[in-house]
This record gives C-alpha cells, sequence and structure tokens, in this order.
C-alpha cells in the first residue's frame, strides 16, 4: 500500500485512499449517463445498442486506467457528446455514410491522433487555431446537442410553414421530457453531485410509474457482445477513399482535439496542476484519449473525450491517477447493468443532451465579441451546427470567413498558414456536399 501511495505522490498532493476512491466513484457516478446516452445516439445511426453499451464501458475503462496509471492525472475519458452526434445525425444520417464506413474514419482520425501526440504535434495544431474559433467550436456543439435534446424530447417538431414549431407538449412522452428537463435543470442549479444521472433516474422511475416505460424483466445480466461492432471499423478502412470521408476524419480530428485539450486545461486548473501556465505530463495525458479513441473505434463506439465531469471527483478532494483508476474499474463492472437500457428512452436521455448543451454554451462568453473580424467568422460556426444540422458544415462556414476577414482588416499575416488552407479545404468541401 505504501508503495501505490508513493507511486501516486499521495504525501506530495495532499490525499489519501480512501478520499481517492470516494472521488473515483463521485466521478463515476457524474458521467455513468454516457452508458446509456451513447447508445441511444449511435443506434439513431442503425448501430446495436448493446453492443455500443459494452464498447462504451470498455473504451472508457481503457482510456481511464491508462489516464490514472501512466499520466497519473483524476481524469476521466469516454466517448463524447457532440461528436457522437456528429457520427451519428451528420455523417451517417445527413451524408448517408453506412456507419461501419464512418466508424472507420474514427479509427483513421484515431490513428492520425495516435501520430500527432506521439511525435508531440498536437499543441502546435492547437496553437495554428485562434482561441476564439476554438471555443465557438466547442458553444457550437453545445447548441447542436440541445437541438437534438429537444427534437428527441418531441418539444421541437418539423414544420413545412416555419420548418421547426414546438411538439405536441401535452402528449405523455413530452410531459415526461419536460419533467425531466426541469428536475434535471433544478439539480444542476442546487449544485447536487451527479445530477444528470440522478436526473435521468428520477426521470425514468417516472415513466415507469406512470406507464410510459416498460420495466425491464431483470436488472443484472452479462453484458451485450461486441460482436455486432466489433473490428468493423478495420474491415471498411480502404472505404476512406473520397473527398468528403476525408473532410469527415478531419473533422473528427478537430472536434476531439479541440474538446479534448480544452477540458484537460480547465480541470488541470481548477485543480491547481498548471505550472507556469503548461500542463505537466500533459504528452500522457492526451496519449490516454488517444489510447481510449483507437480502443474506441476498434470496439464500436464514437471518439472519446476528457470529461468536465471529472471535476466532481476534484471537488470531493481527487487528485492522483487512483482517482481515475477507481473511476475505470467502476466502469467495467457497471457492464452487468445492460437490461437497464431498455428503460432509458430519448425522453429520458433527451434533458442530459440539453444539459451538456447549456454548460457547453458557457463558451461563448470567451468570443471576442468586440472585434467583429472575429466575432463574425465565430458566430457563423456557432449559428452554424444546428441550422445545418452538421458540426463541420458550422465548422466550415467559420473557417473559411475567417481569413477572408483578416485580410479585409489588414491582418492577413497574423493567420497561421495552415488554416488558409483549411479555409481552402472546407471550401471545396461545401461545394461538394452542395452539389
Amino acid at each position: 500500500m505504501n508503495s501505490v501511495a508513493k507511486y501516486f505522490r499521495f504525501d506530495e498532493l495532499g490525499t489519501n485512499f480512501r478520499t481517492e476512491i470516494i472521488a473515483g466513484l463521485t466521478t463515476f457516478v457524474s458521467m455513468a449517463y454516457i452508458l446509456f446516452v451513447n447508445p441511444t445516439v449511435l443506434g439513431a445511426a442503425g448501430m446495436d445498442k448493446g453492443a455500443v453499451f459494452t464498447a462504451t464501458g470498455v473504451a472508457t475503462a481503457i482510456a481511464t486506467i491508462f489516464m490514472g496509471l501512466v499520466a497519473r492525472y483524476p481524469i476521466a475519458i469516454a466517448p463524447g457528446l457532440g461528436v457522437n452526434a456528429f457520427f451519428a445525425y451528420s455523417v451517417v444520417i445527413g451524408m448517408k455514410v453506412p456507419w461501419q464506413t464512418a466508424m472507420a474514419g474514427v479509427l483513421v482520425a484515431a490513428i492520425i491522433f495516435l501520430l500527432l501526440t506521439f511525435f508531440k504535434i498536437r499543441e502546435t495544431i492547437i496553437n495554428m487555431i485562434p482561441q476564439d474559433l476554438k471555443v465557438a467550436i466547442a458553444a457550437g456543439i453545445g447548441l447542436f446537442i440541445t437541438f437534438i435534446g429537444l427534437a428527441n424530447a418531441g418539444l421541437i417538431v418539423a414544420n413545412d410553414s416555419t420548418m421547426v414549431s414546438l411538439g405536441h407538449l401535452t402528449s405523455g412522452t413530452s410531459l415526461l421530457s419536460i419533467f425531466g428537463i426541469i428536475v434535471t435543470f433544478i439539480l444542476i442549479a442546487t449544485r447536487v453531485p451527479a445530477a444528470i444521472f440522478i436526473g435521468m433516474v428520477i426521470t425514468a422511475i417516472v415513466g415507469i410509474i406512470s406507464g410510459l416505460i416498460d420495466l425491464p424483466s431483470h436488472l443484472i445480466s452479462s453484458a451485450p457482445s461486441l460482436a455486432p461492432t466489433f473490428g468493423e471499423s478495420i474491415n471498411h478502412i480502404t472505404d476512406i477513399n473520397t473527398f468528403q470521408l476525408f473532410t469527415v476524419v478531419l473533422t473528427f480530428l478537430i472536434v476531439t482535439f479541440f474538446d479534448t485539450a480544452g477540458t484537460m486545461i480547465g480541470l488541470a486548473t481548477q485543480a491547481g496542476f498548471m505550472k507556469d501556465g503548461k500542463m505537466p505530463r500533459a504528452g500522457k495525458a492526451l496519449m490516454a484519449d488517444a489510447i481510449g479513441m483507437t480502443a474506441g473505434a476498434v470496439l464500436g463506439t464514437s471518439p472519446t473525450s476528457a470529461y468536465v465531469e471529472s471535476s466532481a471527483g476534484m471537488a470531493v478532494g481527487g487528485r492522483s491517477g487512483l482517482t481515475s483508476v477507481t473511476t475505470g474499474i467502476l466502469f467495467v463492472f457497471a457492464l452487468l447493468f445492460s437490461p437497464l437500457l431498455s428503460v432509458v428512452t430519448s425522453q429520458v436521455t433527451a434533458p442530459a443532451l440539453i444539459v451538456v448543451g447549456v454548460l457547453m454554451a458557457e463558451n461563448l462568453r470567451n468570443i471576442n465579441w468586440d472585434d467583429f473580424a472575429i466575432a463574425a467568422p465565430a458566430f457563423l460556426i456557432v449559428i452554424g451546427m444546428p441550422l445545418t444540422y452538421s458540426i463541420s458544415d458550422g465548422i466550415a462556414l467559420g473557417f473559411i470567413l475567417y481569413p477572408i476577414m483578416m485580410i479585409a482588416t489588414k491582418r492577413a499575416g497574423k493567420v497561421h498558414p495552415l488554416m488558409y488552407a483549411l479555409a481552402a479545404i472546407f471550401l471545396i468541401f461545401l461545394f461538394i456536399v452542395a452539389h
């Protein structure tokens, strides 16, 4: 036990076994909702929900335990909300790309991720894109997720006259969603630990009591088979042979890139890990994410990302990698509760999507709205994602306009050469998509 305490530097960090275990449990409970939300989102793309459930748990365990043992940070990693929506709704449903091919795109992005991380290029690429556009991407994804959540809840429906309108708010399923949203909002506002998870549990219970959700025949069973999704990304990797799919891979890279980097920096700052403005062992922490994304692609789930819910574990004192190891192990045990998937309907997960969207939208305050040349492309990214129902299209609009605005305001020299290249790539991408 002493060797473990020494490895995780308990004395230096001012922590102990009990605190770290409790912190790991807290983080797990705070983000356990992804086990049920991710299968719902990817299930919309035609993927087997049971296999996605298992892939989500295993990929999360691999990445989070690696984070704890190697990088020794109390930061958990799991398939990210936002990029899974891009996978399902933009790529598979919107572009009509088979989910097997889309998963191959995730694998290609993951391999590039590994190489970029190994050769320490990720930091260079992160610095290449202006900070305002980075936070705009995060905020735009938040709006996109919220839009999907409202649609899944039945609160927003298609309308031939106005494109979208309010749904039938008096239907039982819509009322259940509204109840879940209000409950979850209150839990978040009153700073209740694991608010999103508790909100889902309460909503599911009310749904069962009201007869809107069928009670499962049993609660515990062996983990669902990975067979429907395992290795499909490898089998279809040769499908990544068109410009459209190359841009999909690029978008997976960009979105995961900045989501993880931003979250890690924010969490490290919160916990006091930053030294001279830099995050110690950043390369190892980023490698955990890259390994998780690669494993997830092979198993059958969308790209992984650092989870802001890790802050819940930090709030109760988690400071070492043992927190992450504990969280990862708990995700393995959670695989025994797959029967609960039938209880977690779209009405139950909708509040989670909407809440996460609200939390991601806070990035709007970090955009320099006083500089119109920067505010305009950032705004197009933010508003473009939900209105085009595509994360990549939203990014494309902003990335194309940004260098134009910089040239117009005589700041062309401040734009990284690769930004001009990205603008050209996205311009061609939009032309192809539009035709």
